[in-house]
């Protein structure tokens, strides 16, 4: 029977060409974002949930506190003493790691060098995570101040194979290590990415600031296992009396939370997760869905359209004896034919736009054709297509009766297909509409954080790391790039300017209240020439000046920090860093140093020349981009041999800031724009077979003095009425969905009634030309043709 069924399946669709041409390639098409989409919401879903026992694996964090107890604000760095203190007081944890670094570094033997990310961690880390061994051994590979654990990817680079065990590696051209362990690499969606792997008794060793961890400053990570995630409450209890019982300058809590859960879920109100980019999931995931219903509304409608051509087939085969069950089943045979085609052609689309895809979100998506879950996954959506584009049709064809269909009366059963084909179109271009206006703003709203004032120079200025001698050779390095004519001015600081997050606990001033120890501040460290070099806006006093030997004890304010702090009139206070006597010699305005989502937080800026890490170099507008990026690196390499040059400009730096919603934008205008052809290709369909079955009106009509505008008007009006129906829900649902997720940002745009009428037009365009085309083709017509067989 299955094969009969079939047989008549493929006979029919190839019978009826433009119908099943149109079913699958809008099938298709909707199959492969469908597909895409999934493969991209598997992706950020299993963000850090590929290692073994993942559930187990907890971050820490603080909830900072005012002195009433009420939760100001929660931060991923817990405070530089917890790791200890958790280790020795909560035996529910069966390992815990600190974890610095995550900058670009030198690593080098004797042939190769190369700047990659570095890592530093306790031996409790490979407890954590489970990385895979190439070489070495787990247990010990962290143990010894001299050991370094490479990813494959790293040992190739330097040694041309992963057989590296024992080997010796240079870091920073000034310490020897020997590989102690060869990884593979780490997955894309790993939060904690590093191509090579040091101990925390190495940092110790070149760092002086780690050996005495503060608690009241937030420098590390904190990573931590648990020996039963069912008791995490009882864990937290413990865990949040810690930061009181050993820092009362300040009253926070630390307390765990799941690492697997921390990419979607890292925005915290009153210290509990309220979401984050969770809501970006559920948006795709509708999106995928959607995608997928549209293209399935155009199969239910194409089948409907052409019931009075399969109405005469229905009355004999039911005449002859066949039951309804059974033409169901005929009617799901040719639905699911189709689907299945089209997903074979999906699963070949999605293969050749993969790397596309890759390289435009900046992602790693695979498809792992090995696992039985992806061929599981594609079988149940065949499936669930199949169903769902032909359950309707299948259960409405077979539903006529064969001796009205035999007498030619299938046409008037019309009352429930054209008004459900209407529904259908209007759900089409309602799903259309919204995503043209949700399109629209999220564009705007992407324009109006990035068009926010930085508050420093950022189109000239470029950075690049202090390694080797540039640290110790700065200011010839300085003074040569100055001569050159490629920078205009050259500072260094301690962070980049893009991310200057260095936060602490101890800043006094004059009249502080007790309540000023809650207040944490962010610290940048600099010298001479950072107004200049950056543009950083004074709003009061001067930058660090040679002029002034006082300077070496100076420090700059932020207007957040002064207004916090209380202060009438900054300039010239004396205040205390760290029982340090600093005086304040400016006042700037706050510029975007971390997210750009977000207003200005406290910030100082104290005087540090031996507290480096990042040149700033303001380029020279005279010459080309080009030009001034070659000349400072030859004059780095001259100084500076051993090192690569590797300049940034902080333009591309702050960009990648907005790299969330970038993809949320670049995502909604490329599935938009398919929603929407497929919506064309079955309004092209319906309005082809509308034609089909009033050929021979219009050709009375034609004969009888119509002209081919008044044939075009009669075939085009019933369908844009249903767009503009379309429309008038679409708008305002639109408008509700927008209105809400702009609600998500501090700073945002308006949803204005240009977005609503460009969407509208744009639609009504679209829907117009592709109806249009067939009603001309239709209108144009030979009436004679119609006519000489009646």
């Amino acid at each position: 029977m299955f094969r009969l069924n079939l047989k008549i399946a493929l006979r029919n669709l190839w019978r009826n060409k433009t119908s099943s041409v149109i079913n699958i390639i809008g099938l298709a098409v909707g199959l492969s974002a469908c597909l895409l989409l999934l493969l991209y919401v598997n992706y950020e879903v299993n963000f850090d949930r590929h290692y073994k026992d993942a559930d187990k694996i907890y971050q820490v964090l603080t909830n900072f506190q005012d002195a009433s107890g009420k939760i100001t604000s929660t931060g991923q760095s817990p405070g530089n003493g917890i790791a200890k203190a958790i280790k020795t007081k909560i035996p529910e944890i069966d390992a815990i790691t600190r974890i610095s670094g995550g900058n670009k570094s030198l690593i080098a033997n004797q042939q190769k060098s190369f700047n990659r990310v570095d890592m530093f961690a306790d031996p409790d880390m490979l407890k954590i995570f489970n990385y895979e061994f190439v070489a070495g051994d787990p247990n010990s590979a962290l143990n010894t101040p001299n050991a370094i654990i490479l990813t494959t990817e790293t040992a190739k680079l330097l040694f041309g194979t992963t057989d590296a065990l024992n080997k010796t590696v240079r870091y920073q051209n000034n310490k020897d290590l020997k590989v102690t362990g060869v990884i593979k690499d780490l997955p894309t969606n790993t939060s904690l990415r590093f191509d090579y792997l040091m101990p925390w008794s190495f940092y110790e060793s070149i760092d002086d600031y780690a050996k005495n961890p503060g608690w009241g400053d937030f420098s590390y990570l904190a990573m931590a296992r648990v020996n039963n995630p069912a008791s995490i409450d009882l864990i937290n209890s413990k865990v949040k009396k810690l930061f009181n019982e050993n820092y009362t300058e300040q009253k926070n809590q630390n307390f765990l939370f799941p690492l697997s859960d921390m990419h979607l879920h890292d925005e915290f109100l009153n210290g509990k997760s309220i979401g984050g980019d969770i809501e970006r999931i559920y948006l795709f995931i509708a999106l995928a869905f959607g995608i997928l219903l549209v293209a399935c509304i155009n199969f239910m409608n194409m089948a409907t359209a052409k019931s009075e051509r399969r109405a005469k087939e229905v009355g004999i085969r039911k005449t002859i004896g066949a039951t309804r069950n059974s033409l169901i089943i005929q009617f799901l045979t040719e639905a699911l034919v189709l689907a299945t085609l089209a997903v074979l052609i999906a699963v070949a689309v999605v293969e050749a736009s993969l790397p596309v895809f890759n390289n435009l979100l900046n992602i790693k998506v695979i498809i792992d054709y090995t696992n039985t879950g992806y061929w599981l996954a594609l079988l149940m959506v065949a499936l669930l297509t199949g169903l769902l584009a032909g359950a309707y049709p299948a259960i409405f064809l077979s539903s006529f009766n064969p001796i009205q269909t035999l007498k030619k009366k299938a046409a008037r059963t019309r009352l429930i297909p054209i008004n459900l084909r209407q529904v259908l179109v209007v759900g089409q271009f309602c799903f259309a509409i919204v995503l043209i206006i949700a399109t629209l703003v999220i564009y705007k709203q992407m324009q109006y954080i990035k068009n926010r004032p930085v508050g420093y120079n950022i189109n000239l200025l470029a950075e690049m790391s202090q390694d080797g001698a540039l640290f110790n050779k700065f200011e010839l390095f300085k003074d040569q790039v100055l001569k050159s004519g490629a920078a205009t001015a050259v500072n260094q600081t301690s962070q980049s300017m893009t991310h200057a997050s260095n936060w602490f606990y101890g800043f006094e001033w004059p009249g502080m209240e007790e309540k000023g120890k809650e207040i944490v501040f962010n610290r940048l460290q600099t010298q001479y020439d950072f107004v200049k070099t950056s543009g950083v806006e004074l709003l009061a006093g001067r930058d660090f000046s040679r002029d002034f030997a006082s300077d070496s004890a100076a420090i700059l304010l932020s207007s957040t920090a002064v207004k916090v702090m209380k202060l009438k009139n900054p300039v010239g206070t004396n205040v205390k860093l760290f029982g340090n006597q600093l005086k304040v010699i400016g006042v700037f305005k706050d510029f975007l140093w971390d997210s750009p989502y977000h207003s200005g937080r406290q910030m100082v800026i104290n005087f540090n020349k031996n507290q480096g890490g990042i040149i700033n170099l303001q380029l020279n507008p005279a010459n080309s981009l080009s030009k001034n990026i070659e000349l400072i690196s030859v004059i780095a390499k001259n100084i500076n041999p051993d090192y690569p040059a590797e300049i940034r400009l902080i333009n591309d730096l702050y960009a990648n800031k907005l790299q969330s919603e970038k993809i949320l934008g670049i995502l909604v205008n490329l599935f938009g724009g398919i929603a929407i052809l497929i919506s064309c290709m079955g309004l092209y369909g319906l309005v082809a077979y509308s034609a089909e079955q009033r050929t021979k009106e219009f050709g009375v009509r034609r004969v009888l003095g119509a002209s081919v505008g008044n044939i075009m008007r009669l075939l085009s009006v019933s369908f844009l009425k249903m767009v503009f129906i379309a429309a008038c829900i679409g708008v305002p649902l639109a408008y509700y969905l927008m209105n809400r997720w702009l609600t998500s940002f501090e700073f945002r745009t308006t949803l204005s009634w240009t977005i609503i009428l460009v969407s509208i037009v744009g639609t009504t365009i679209i829907a117009f030309l592709t109806v249009s085309f067939q009603a001309y083709k239709a209108a144009k017509a030979n009436p004679v043709d119609a006519l000489k067989y009646e």
